[in-house]
Parts: structure tokens; C-alpha cells; sequence
């Protein structure tokens, strides 16, 4: 048997983990009055400052070639996301940032001990929001840990892109060239889809929104640069992925009707530790039969595996199926979709939830408790 290779995507959560810009919120504000908005609007600023124009960057004979050669196709990616996919035509993702750290910033995704719902932060201009971003690695292990000692299940990951929604013109920054050329291209597609539909309050709504836009966006792209066995090999990567994202979805399902049981809370401790166990087995399992390996849910076991970790998937992929249902009943037209998507996010959020992820993702989701910065 031949060797588990590592997969382009392994799976897109460990890649697509990204954030909200708080700093957003703190260029919209008199002053910002806490810690946290002091570091996300000193972290934006230093993005700000690194910017420097593509174009300079490439025509720049101290640029290294490897770099060189990755922004040449992120400006040709920049220009059919707009030209083909409807996506917004503007400064964004045509500069580049040199931050000179792996990733921009570390998102901190909370839950209680025997909740699958995470808990949600809210901002004066992104809305609430099911994680809390740093800019530093620092201050989001402080936090992480102070949630744990007030009884959360917490999760910390690194993360190498985020979108402003447009308030400012983001750049590609060098943590985002850790990926292959179709996921950097990827990376664009959806985080110029936040800045195209973006609704407060509903972080499942707008992750899988703009992870169906990415998905779409990034097959044309394959199929445009004439990949006939890349598309096909991009297909196979996404079937493995939604096994994957099943197994998780299955687990996070078992999970919520245990902790709905009534269950003393000592069976209710034991039990959730049984289902994770079976949950790392089944990834193994997994693993094993696919030939590969997947470093996110690797290092989610390293950590040990909870309700956090599920919750970060959930956020972006609850709602995918009945967006992509969407776009196929506008027969794969992306401005018709986007329409129809517009429509669809005026409604209240429970009636947009139950017509668009069906009342199993409603029962897992359910309601949540929000906070402020």
C-alpha cells in the first residue's frame, strides 16, 4: 500500500478557520475602550501600514521568485473573481502585506461543557460573531485559558486570512502563500463573497455563504486555466471532505441529544467522553481508508477533542447543502444566485435557518447566548 499522502486540502477547515476583523468594529468608534478593541485596532493598523501594490511587489528585482511567481496568479485570480464570478471589482487583495508571522491572527471558538452552540461576541459594525480573533498568539491563549477554568470547552487555532467586509482594502498576506495556488485562489473567492453579502448576527449564514461562492468560484477557476484532471481531482478532494465534515456532523448530533437527555451531570461527563473516543476511532478509521492524513483533526486529538473543536466546523459548513441547492435551482448562475441569496437573508434568522439548513442543522445550531467585546 502506498504511503497516506497529505491532501491539497486537509480538509479546508484547517485552512479555512478565519476571522472577522474586530479592528473593523474600532474604526467605526469614538475610541476603543477595552484591551480587546485596542489590540485589534493596533493589529489592523500594522496589516495597513505592510501594505504595498502587487504590481510593486512583482516588478521589485529584490522580490524572491517564489513570491513573485505566487502573486503573478493571485492577480490573474484577483481579476476573474470579479470578471467571471460577480465578485466585488475594488483595491481589495491587490496589495500584499508582509507580516512576518504564520498567521494574522488566532481565533478562540468557546462552548459550554455540554453545549455543541458556541458562544458568540458581539461588535458594534461585523455583529456577533462565534469566535474571538488576536492578533497576537499570546492573548488568545489568555483568554482560551480563562475560559477553561470557568468550565468552557475551548478550541485556538491559528489563522491565516480575514476579511474587513470591504471597510478596508484588505491585502494578501504572506501567511496566506502557505497554501497551494488553487487555495490561495480560493481564499480570495471567499473572502470577497463576505464583502459581497454579509448579515450581522449569523455567522453560519455567512461562512457557508461565502465557502459555496469559494467552491463554485474555485471549479470555474480550475476549469478556466483548462484542468480537465485537476477538476477532477478538486471533485474527489470534495467528496473526501464531506465525509469528513459528515463524521463531525454525526458526532456533534450525538452529542446534542445527550446533553438534551437530562442525564446526571457525572453519566452526561462520562458518556461525552465516550463519544469522543469513538469519534477519534472513526477519524482514524478514516484516515486509514482514504490514504490520507488530516493535520487539523491530528492535532485536535493531540489536544483532545471537544465540543469547541465541532463547533468551528458547524459554523461553516451546517448551511453549504441548502446553499448550493440555491445555486443549482438558478441553474449555477452566480448574479441570480446572489440574488436570490439577498432575498433570502432579509428574513428573520430562525425562518432563513429552517428554509436553508433544514431542521436537523436547527436542532443542532439552536439558540445561542451572545457577548459583548
Amino acid at each position: 500500500m502506498s504511503a497516506p499522502r497529505r491532501p491539497r486540502r486537509p480538509p479546508r477547515p484547517a485552512r479555512r478557520w478565519r476571522a472577522l476583523s474586530a479592528a473593523t468594529a474600532c474604526a467605526f468608534l469614538g475610541g476603543c475602550g477595552t484591551t480587546y478593541l485596542m489590540q485589534a485596532a493596533t493589529g489592523q493598523l500594522h496589516v495597513m501600514r505592510a501594505r504595498v501594490p502587487i504590481d510593486k511587489v512583482v516588478a521589485d528585482p529584490g522580490t524572491p521568485d517564489p513570491v513573485r511567481r505566487r502573486l503573478e496568479r493571485v492577480k490573474a485570480a484577483r481579476d476573474f473573481a470579479s470578471r467571471e464570478l460577480g465578485l466585488p471589482d475594488n483595491d481589495s487583495y491587490r496589495t500584499y502585506a508582509d507580516i512576518g508571522r504564520p498567521y494574522v491572527v488566532w481565533n478562540v471558538v468557546a462552548t459550554p461543557e455540554f453545549s455543541v452552540t458556541p458562544e458568540h461576541w458581539c461588535f458594534p459594525v461585523a455583529g456577533c460573531v462565534a469566535y474571538r480573533g488576536y492578533f497576537h498568539e499570546r492573548g488568545a491563549r489568555e483568554f482560551a485559558y480563562a475560559l477553561v477554568a470557568k468550565g468552557f470547552d475551548v478550541s485556538v487555532g491559528g489563522v491565516p486570512a480575514y476579511s474587513t467586509l470591504g471597510r478596508f482594502a484588505d491585502p494578501v498576506l504572506s501567511s496566506m502563500l502557505r497554501y497551494g495556488d488553487d487555495d490561495l485562489a480560493a481564499t480570495i473567492f471567499h473572502e470577497l463573497a463576505h464583502q459581497l453579502i454579509y448579515v450581522r448576527d449569523d455567522s453560519s449564514f455567512n461562512e457557508a455563504f461565502a465557502t459555496t461562492v469559494e467552491d463554485a468560484g474555485l471549479e470555474r477557476w480550475i476549469a478556466h486555466q483548462g484542468g480537465g484532471m485537476r477538476i477532477r481531482g478538486y471533485r474527489d478532494e470534495r467528496a473526501r471532505e464531506a465525509a469528513s465534515v459528515q463524521l463531525l456532523a454525526d458526532t456533534r448530533a450525538r452529542l446534542a441529544r445527550l446533553y438534551a437527555s437530562g442525564a446526571p451531570v457525572d453519566v452526561m461527563r462520562a458518556r461525552k467522553q465516550r463519544v469522543l473516543a469513538d469519534l477519534e476511532r472513526r477519524i482514524r478509521a478514516l484516515e486509514h481508508r482514504e490514504g490520507v492524513t488530516y493535520p487539523l483533526y491530528d492535532a485536535w486529538i493531540a489536544q483532545g477533542l471537544n465540543n469547541a473543536q465541532l463547533a468551528s466546523i458547524a459554523t461553516y459548513y451546517d448551511c453549504v447543502p441548502g446553499f448550493r441547492r440555491m445555486l443549482a435551482e438558478q441553474d449555477n448562475d452566480l448574479p441570480r444566485f446572489y440574488a436570490a441569496v439577498r432575498e433570502l437573508s432579509k428574513l428573520p434568522r430562525a425562518r432563513r435557518h429552517a428554509q436553508l439548513c433544514g431542521t436537523g442543522a436547527a436542532t443542532v445550531t439552536g439558540a445561542w447566548s451572545a457577548r459583548g467585546p
